[in-house]
């Protein structure tokens, strides 16, 4: 009887299925280069008090100088945590420089091309400077970088984060300016849409990386959506109740995502003329109760204020505004503590973090919603 050496065994447990063959599998083609497809359904979220199990709230915070660069080689002896004017007990700190002490995993940079609120006219230039960025420095990205697409249908994504500047330009290349079915003729109506659109998307952008680990800057590029601000009179009590409702999910899920919003624009896309500019203001103050609660607590430069980010332009250098933003990625400082319990629902708790030396600037989120 012939014997059967091992690799002739092996080649026949394979092909019998008793045996993975994962060094067959091993040899597999790399994944092709990054592409737009439509997004795949979200998953279930996780139960809120598994993101909890640590019990405490953890911090992503940015300290820049006069000149706007981030400061580094602070320690926790600088800093005083105040929470809801209380100071707290700062648990845990780690320091980050981007040099001898880098992030794990590396920050995730989503570039966000708004469409849908971007005149049509300015599409093109937009994507033009995208591309600028990508294409700097040979195309060799200093963070992995992902592409968002948002248009009057949705969202598009690119499947994984690249460090290839030139292949992700050549996705944006292929990008057309779409005309948006949502336009300045529906009046009252389109409005509302388009802040229901980039609302809705924003928040489920939020829920899928909030799966994801490590810090993410979301550099949304366009002018944002509608504010709709109202009095707050205007507004039924159901209304009401969904808006707040609506912000203190998002609040959360940013937080516990590690999501951080910048908000990049050209010049000639300043809201009324740029008279509204400054409106987002007045919706920065803590929503504590559904009565408070409009639509313009959910604006563009109002999500980006209140998780640390910063707003950028405006002017005509995106690919400048954008390189200030990536440049915050890998110098912050990482810190916790123990929230004080919560006496009710969805109770809001105002955060300040100050640091012990002049002229700086310290960025982080605003606020929280403890529960009990």
């Amino acid at each position: 009887m012939r014997q059967v050496g091992p690799i002739h065994f092996f080649l026949l447990m394979c092909l019998l299925g008793t045996f993975p063959c994962r060094l067959i599998r091993a040899q597999q083609a790399e994944p092709p280069n990054p592409v737009l497809n439509q997004r795949p359904p979200v998953k279930p979220a996780p139960a809120r008090s598994a993101v909890a199990a640590e019990g405490h709230i953890q911090l992503d915070v940015v300290v820049t100088d006069a000149s706007g660069t981030p400061v580094t080689g602070l320690g926790p002896w600088d800093f005083s945590l105040y929470d809801n004017s209380k100071q707290r007990k700062i648990l845990t700190f780690r320091a980050f420089n981007g040099a001898t002490s880098k992030p794990d995993p590396p920050v995730e940079v989503i570039l966000l091309i708004d469409m849908a609120n971007l005149p049509f006219t300015q599409v093109a230039f937009v994507r033009q400077q995208v591309e600028d960025f990508l294409h700097e420095n040979g195309g060799h990205l200093n963070q992995p970088v992902s592409l968002i697409v948002l248009t009057s249908g949705g969202i598009r994504v690119q499947p994984r984060p690249s460090v290839d500047g030139n292949a992700l330009a050549g996705v944006v290349q292929q990008l057309k300016g779409n005309i948006s079915t949502i336009n300045p003729a529906m009046g009252g109506e389109g409005l509302l849409e388009r802040f229901q659109l980039s609302a809705r998307q924003l928040d489920a952008i939020a829920e899928n990386e909030a799966r994801k680990p490590g810090r993410k800057l979301l550099i949304w590029i366009g002018p944002g959506w509608p504010m709709l601000n109202r009095p707050s009179d205007s507004y039924s009590e159901r209304d009401q109740q969904r808006n707040f409702e609506s912000i203190v999910e998002l609040s959360t899920r940013l937080r516990e995502g590690r999501m951080v919003l910048y908000s990049v624009a050209p010049e000639d896309t300043a809201i009324g003329g740029g008279k509204f500019d400054l409106l987002y203001q007045e919706f920065l103050k803590p929503i504590t109760s559904p009565k408070q609660a409009q639509p313009g607590n959910l604006g563009l430069k109002v999500l980006v204020t209140q998780t640390g980010g910063a707003i950028m332009g405006l002017d005509n250098d995106l690919a400048g505004q954008i390189d200030r933003c990536v440049g915050e990625a890998n110098a912050f400082y990482r810190i916790s503590f123990d929230p004080a319990p919560a006496e009710h629902a969805d109770e809001h708790h105002e955060l300040k973090l100050l640091v012990d030396k002049p002229g700086l600037t310290v960025r982080t989120s605003t606020g929280y919603y403890n529960e009990p």
